[in-house]
């Protein structure tokens, strides 16, 4: 880095030792970096894979082509899938023909016993009224009295066959709700086994370029096209969905040499993947003790093991909230940038990396331009604090700084130091408050 003016002249001084230096403190500016590993990456990738145990029946692009969202890329002949759907119809159809139970109205069978005794009331009041007048009150008190006593059993009974309505009632609702819940599992079934059919025919699920075969890379999505779909079902019927389709939703990705017409597959065999490349990034692992210095926004450059003539630019788009626990006990946090262009030692544009080349990225976390700054040697620990040797009338002062950036050489000193002062810059371990430094 540039020195912005007269800085730092060391020079050994005789009755110091000549292990000891100095040299008067200037400005500089100073630069603080963490490196990080880091890996390329696509700005997005995708696997599918098989929805269904079976064979390639055809594959419908060829491998590299640049495909859009969408589109067809490999078909699959399922006859296992066809199967499972054409059982499930047939159950469906099943349950749907199950006849509805009816409630039947009981309290008719009242209304027509109350239509034919009034009747007969009627009948008997006429006769009481021709008898003669000596028996008359008595024949009308007569059918009066049974009139009381039927009105008495006739609420009697009409409270049973209520009750009993309601009875029939509660089972016929219990009956259709049962048949319902059938219907619904049934009609899941069925919506997920033409969905498995459906999806025979795989489509890429983002643009980009489409490299066939393989498995599914950590940290990158596998699509069947079938987890949203159960995960939208409801609760109760999630699981015997899953279970009538053999688990072709949940399915591990696992892996397949080549794409071909006639390769057999699994439910979850991994078909293609899809890179999008319009642009590429960095995922980088920072240790824990340099992170809370890490931002969005903060610029690197980039080395890449694969092209070490060159050097690209980035910036942190984002830093993970979630750590990493390293093989060693370490922690780390994931740590995404933005690529930007290479050059070559020459001048010339670097090529393009690819996605999985390793690199080392250099963070530039803390800057200072002209800032008062010492060698990073002449710093001293006085205990819990940072702290220089000053030469005042020859003799070494341990003087108390606060610290800002810290680059590999030189430390920025915000408080404690003043350009134009003269520091100690080699030998400051072996000095002591007070010894004579010419």
């Amino acid at each position: 880095m540039a020195t912005a003016a007269v800085l730092l002249l060391a020079g050994c001084s005789g009755g110091g030792g000549p292990d000891v230096a100095t040299a008067p403190v200037g400005l500089r500016d100073v630069v603080e970096i963490v490196n990080a590993p880091a890996t390329v990456a696509a700005r997005a990738q995708s696997t599918v894979s098989a929805p269904a145990a079976g064979t390639v029946a055809e594959v419908l692009v060829r491998d590299g082509a640049t495909v859009r969202a969408g589109q067809p890329l490999v078909r699959v002949d399922s006859p296992s899938a066809r199967e499972r759907l054409r059982q499930a119809e047939a159950a469906d159809a099943q349950a749907a023909a199950v006849p509805r139970v009816s409630t039947p109205r009981l309290t008719g069978f009242q209304g027509q016993v109350d239509t034919t005794a009034t009747a007969a009331f009627g009948a008997a009041r006429q006769a009481a009224v021709a008898v003669p007048a000596a028996q008359r009150a008595q024949a009308l008190a007569a059918v009066a009295q049974a009139e009381a006593q039927y009105a008495a059993a006739r609420a009697e009974a009409l409270a049973s066959l209520r009750s009993l309505e309601r009875g029939i009632g509660s089972v016929a609702t219990a009956l259709a709700s049962l048949g319902q819940a059938q219907r619904v599992q049934t009609q899941a079934a069925v919506t997920i086994a033409r969905s498995t059919v459906d999806a025979l025919v795989v489509r890429s699920p983002i643009n980009g370029t489409v490299q066939l075969g393989g498995s599914s890379p950590s940290g990158t999505s596998t699509a069947s096209g079938l987890d949203a779909l159960i995960g939208g079902l409801p609760a109760a019927v999630q699981g015997s969905a899953a279970s009538a389709l053999n688990g072709a939703s949940g399915a591990i990705s696992t892996s397949t040499g080549s794409v071909v017409a006639g390769t057999p597959v699994d439910s979850g065999t991994a078909l293609a993947t899809v890179f999008d490349l319009t642009s590429l990034q960095l995922v980088g692992a920072v240790d824990e003790t340099d992170i809370f210095l890490v931002k969005p926004g903060v610029r690197a450059n980039v080395e890449l093991d694969a092209l070490p003539d060159a050097t690209f630019t980035a910036t942190v788009a984002s830093v993970d909230l979630s750590p990493t626990e390293s093989s060693r006990g370490g922690v780390t946090y994931g740590v995404r940038l933005n690529l930007g262009a290479g050059r070559a030692n020459d001048g010339s544009t670097a090529p393009r990396p690819r996605p999985g080349m390793s690199a080392v990225v250099d963070l530039r976390v803390r800057s200072a331009l002209l800032a008062v700054a010492v060698p990073a040697a002449s710093i001293v620990r006085q205990g819990a604090r940072d702290a220089v040797w000053v030469v005042v009338g020859g003799r070494a002062r341990g003087r108390v700084v606060r610290l800002g950036a810290q680059g590999d050489d030189y430390v920025q000193v915000l408080d404690g130091l003043h350009t134009g002062e003269v520091v100690v810059t080699r030998g400051a371990d072996t000095l002591a408050e007070g010894r004579k430094v010419p």
